[in-house]
């Protein structure tokens, strides 16, 4: 039975794309202004939104991009790859930084790849003796570059590592690190030189991470979070309470569903088919956002990373692959009345990401979208870092019905760490104000605050005051010529929750 009813959903749903694509021309309103509110954390998967998500997970401390860090117990220094990495690994540092802090590639619970700071995998001297432990490889090898972790069941701090050759590593000599430690001979003590003491540094916990670590039971566990966090329900709220559109955070991996590439898992496209649905259902817009590019465009979580490693836009192959998924997106979505914009990436990072890249592809990004639609507005957003906010204004004034993405938070830089309550509400009238006007031009591409939030650095701030805060935000970002985004619906952090602000008076819309 449950079987037949989504078969009849999915029907549904082709049948109603169907009638539109053969009935319904969309016009554009030149006056109409965006109020959306992001749907983050749904088909991008980010920890800190639903941290319970990653709850079941096996071994959960050990997930990709985990960073590592090991003390011999016997020399008292840190393993390192010399120079970052390209050749021998050694235990003669007395304090730990980049080169000294390896990456986990989780192949299982128990088994993981290294990853050093030069990007090359740790193994064994192939080519020399056997036992020797080096980092030259640029891709992993099972036979060579699988390492287990073994952990002290006393003191989890204290670990083994056991390589490929069924042996563990040891350190003879600060410069001297072997792989021919036999069995579990000497205890955890201190003067057993193939213990170590771990350090734990950073950590992701992105869409890679948390179907990698499931690994099988993955499926499962998205198929249940795709249709519980966000429902029909929920677009009802929003139409009911003053927001007209939502922004839809998605992975470039959708474009593959049902079967998409390891380790990611399918499903994730009829949840969107789903959206389009209940938005065509309740009058509102949808911007789909392609959030998590192939090979990540900024390194974090939400963008899918592995390791913090940025891989996108390196290579014309990797700008093609993301050009074909917006290609994929728009046409099958072109013909909905709901499909308001398609943004073409979110927060590329500067200057990982170069702007001739970027240019390139949101060129070719912006002819896949109107290949299909005429009317979908096209947003491009700005680079993350040190960038001039009008980059994007030779490529994008150009084009017409096209929108420069920025996103303001009072959060993530020092200048906030101090500011007062009253503080933060001026820097809104005022910093970002101007920010604002700086890109927001009569003749340019339209703006779009596409995220922001009531949330700042200040402790102990009152209802009150948080109301202030998010008004002054509602009043300066009102002024953005396409609109603006709330990040986002649903947080177990309060004020990150859109939902939860409107339910408890703190915004009102």
């Amino acid at each position: 039975m449950a079987i037949y009813s989504e078969r009849q959903k999915q029907l549904s749903i082709c049948i109603f794309f169907l009638a539109f694509s053969l009935a319904y021309a969309r016009t554009i309103n030149p006056d109409f202004k965006v109020r959306a509110v992001n749907l983050g954390g749904w088909l991008v998967a980010e920890g800190w939104i639903k941290p319970s998500l990653f709850d079941g997970i096996p071994n959960k401390d050990f997930l990709d991009g985990t960073g590592l860090q090991f003390k011999s117990v016997t020399v008292n220094k840190y393993l390192c790859a010399e120079t970052g990495g390209g050749t021998n690994i050694v235990a003669n540092r007395s304090s730990a930084s980049g080169w000294e802090t390896f990456s986990l590639w989780r192949i299982n619970e128990r088994t993981f790849n290294f990853r050093v700071f030069n990007k090359q995998f740790i193994g064994l001297d192939t080519k020399g003796n056997g036992v020797d432990v080096v980092a030259v490889s640029s891709k992993p090898v099972a036979s060579n570059n699988t390492f287990e972790i073994v952990t002290n069941p006393d003191d989890t701090r204290r670990v083994r590592i056991k390589a490929p050759n069924g042996f563990f590593l040891q350190v003879k000599t600060e410069n001297l690190v072997t792989a021919d430690y036999a069995g579990n001979s000497g205890g955890w003590g201190d003067d057993n030189p193939s213990v170590f003491v771990i350090t734990r540094t950073g950590g992701l916990h992105g869409e890679f991470q948390l179907t990698n670590g499931y690994g099988p039971n993955a499926q499962h566990i998205l198929k249940d979070h795709w249709t519980t966090f966000i429902v029909e329900d929920d677009f009802k709220f929003i139409s009911q309470n003053g927001i007209n559109a939502v922004r839809i955070p998605v992975g470039w991996w959708i474009a593959s569903d049902p079967t998409p590439p390891w380790p990611y898992v399918g499903g994730s496209l009829q949840a969107l088919d789903n959206a389009f649905f209940w938005a065509n259902k309740y009058g509102l817009r949808v911007i789909i956002d392609l959030h998590a590019a192939p090979g990540s465009q900024n390194g974090y979580e939400h963008s899918s990373s592995r390791d913090g490693s940025l891989e996108w836009g390196l290579t014309d192959e990797n700008i093609q692959q993301t050009v074909n998924i917006i290609d994929f997106l728009t046409a099958r979505y072109a013909k909905s009345p709901s499909l308001y914009a398609v943004e073409l990436i979110n927060e590329p990072s500067s200057p990982r990401v170069s702007l001739d890249s970027l240019t390139k592809y949101y060129r070719a990004g912006y002819n896949a979208v109107r290949k299909h639609s005429s009317s979908a507005y096209v947003i491009m957003s700005n680079r993350l870092g040190p960038a001039d906010p009008r980059e994007l204004f030779p490529l994008a004034g150009g084009l017409k019905d096209s929108v420069i993405d920025v996103h303001y938070y009072n959060l993530f830089e020092d200048v906030f760490d101090s500011m007062t309550v009253q503080e933060n509400i001026e820097f809104i009238y005022r910093n970002r104000s101007e920010a604002l006007n700086y890109v927001t031009t009569s003749n340019g591409p339209r703006t779009f605050v596409g995220e922001w939030v009531a949330e700042w650095r200040v402790t102990g701030a009152t209802k009150a005051e948080y109301q202030r805060f998010a008004q002054a935000q509602l009043e300066v970002f009102g002024r953005a010529s396409f609109g603006w985004a709330y990040w986002t619906l649903k947080n177990v952090n309060n004020h990150w929750s859109l939902e939860w602000m409107i339910k408890n008076g703190y915004i009102k819309l």
